[in-house]
């Protein structure tokens, strides 16, 4: 039986191990990490899938990310550990998470990710919205958690501390 729980400061090390395990190594110097610095995850929706003898199976989390003034949830990463791939822990973790954050009044999110994959929770290409580069912009995907969540926005994701990040990172 899996057990649902919000990530807590403990659970930090972790979590980054099982991200470690399940990335290519400098997974932090994507774009995406950038927009992170400095910046605390949202943890009400930092959310934990662990089995009955508290073993760590998914972990996933979501960063406050501004475009113009408008906030943002920017979701990433989310990681099943191997040994539990194909179980349905990833989709699960995801569903859970997108309710939690609906349910707390953001009214969107967004990931870089694979289309084909993410579509099935409702994800579609961002067109007019810019992560920083190096960033394929066909992989910028968001879903509406209101109606029209993302009608009109668009321009430059940049950190919830307000900076516009350089073009080099």
């Amino acid at each position: 039986m899996l057990h649902l729980s919000t990530e807590i400061s403990d659970d930090w090390w972790e979590v980054e191990a099982l991200y470690d395990l399940c990335f290519a190594p400098g997974r932090e110097a994507l774009s995406s990490y950038r927009l992170r610095d400095d910046v605390s995850p949202v943890s009400a929706l930092c959310v934990l899938a662990r089995d009955d003898d508290g073993i760590l199976g998914a972990a996933i989390r979501y960063w406050p990310v501004l475009i113009g003034a408008r906030r943002v949830l920017l979701l990433g990463p989310v990681a099943v550990h191997p040994t539990r791939q194909g179980e349905g822990l990833g989709g699960f973790v995801m569903r859970e998470s997108l309710e939690r954050a609906r349910e707390l009044g953001w009214e969107r999110v967004m990931l870089v990710g694979d289309e084909p994959y993410y579509r099935r929770f409702g994800f579609q290409r961002l067109h007019g919205v810019q992560m920083p580069p190096p960033t394929n912009p066909d992989r910028v995907l968001g879903l509406n958690l209101v109606d029209d969540g993302w009608l009109g926005l668009c321009g430059t994701v940049t950190s919830s501390l307000g900076r516009t990040l350089p073009p080099d990172r």
